[in-house]
Order: structure tokens, then sequence, then C-alpha cells
């Protein structure tokens, strides 16, 4: 499983796996129950290695947080996401201690620990995970 082709799909709870493209979208498998079914074109579909959470100097993306996420927990399922706000917000805090807590909710906090457990569960390999740092990111850019 990479992590390039997991995606969350808006009004469906869970994370998918895409297995492959058609005309009209794409055929994905649920990382839960194992069930594929397809996802049109016109329902609207997030990328994971594409999100980013907002930090007080640049945006940290999502892989390098569950990568984090898994050092600190060894592998294993971290707080369940339906403590109450002010656990979330330590622990996310503990995390990722620079996060822009204006901009990032806690219902943010929510899905990024579930989405994370949801990834524990289906044996993901955090270490897989490439993530490009912002200053390789920034030398490029000034070459």
């Amino acid at each position: 499983m990479e992590f390039s082709k997991i995606i969350a799909v808006t009004g469906k709870p869970g994370l998918f796996e895409i297995l492959s493209q058609t005309k009209s979208g794409v055929i994905v498998k649920s990382l839960k129950e194992d069930k594929r079914f397809p996802i049109n074109a016109t329902q609207n579909i997030s990328l994971l290695e594409n999100i980013a959470i907002y930090t007080l100097e640049e945006e940290v993306p999502l892989g390098q947080i569950f990568k984090i996420i898994s050092d600190k927990e060894e592998g294993k399922q971290c707080i369940s996401h339906k403590e109450s706000g002010n656990k979330l917000t330590s622990y996310f805090a503990e995390i990722l201690p620079e996060y822009d807590d204006e901009r990032v909710y806690t219902s943010n906090i929510k899905k990024v620990l579930q989405w994370y457990n949801i990834l524990v569960d289906a044996k993901f390999d955090f270490s897989s995970i490439e993530v490009e740092s912002v200053e390789e990111e920034t030398e490029e850019t000034n070459s």
C-alpha cells in the first residue's frame, strides 16, 4: 500500500486506497472493510499526501505528522479521536508543538488521529512515507 494512493472521500467515513482508474472516476478499496467500489468524478476526494497542517512558520505535510506519531507510539495506535477536545489538543501539541492553534481546529486534529489509527489497523508501514523537507523545496526554488 502506497501513501500516494490513499484518499479520503467527502461524505464517506474512513480512508480508501485507489486500485485503478476508470473513464468516470476511480475504483477504491476501503481500508476498514476491505470492500471495493467506484468513486465517480463528481465526488470530492483528497489525497492524503496533498494535505498539510498549518504551523506558525510553514505547513507540515500529513505524512510527516504520521511519521512523528508512529515514532512516538512505536507503530501502535494513538489516543482515540473521541477523547475530549483538551486531551486532543494537548496530545497534538506534543506531536507538533508549533502548530497554529488558530487555524488548526479540534475537528482537524480528530481527523488526523482517526486517519492515523485507521492506517495502523490496516498495517500501513509509516517508514515508507517519503516526505520532502521544506528546506529542500526552498533550495530548489532559489536555484
